[in-house]
């Protein structure tokens, strides 16, 4: 009998290999997943992060690319949400 706090069941290996992982998920939207994919090959094989330079200021640049096109709606977006005081 399973003690207290510990009934939970892990799911089964093709369940979890089912799911997306949330990080993936995340990298995907952001336009920079074949870098990603990439960077992570490099690292599967050469195990030090040191000999992917390439593939990491690839992905590195995508990912700036990706921040520097969100700014200018996040900045739009934050003066309409919060209109500056007209002085009335």
């Amino acid at each position: 009998m399973a003690r207290p706090g510990h009934a939970w069941n892990r799911p089964s290996v093709e369940e979890d290999e089912d799911e997306e992982d949330p990080l993936d998920a995340m990298i995907s939207r952001t336009g920079c997943a074949a870098q990603h994919r990439e960077l992570q090959e490099c690292m599967a094989a050469r195990q030090d992060w040191r000999h992917c330079q390439a593939q990491v200021r690839a992905f590195g640049e995508c990912m700036a690319r990706r921040q520097r096109a969100q700014e200018p709606r996040r900045a739009a977006g934050s003066r309409q949400a919060h209109p500056a005081p007209t002085g009335d």
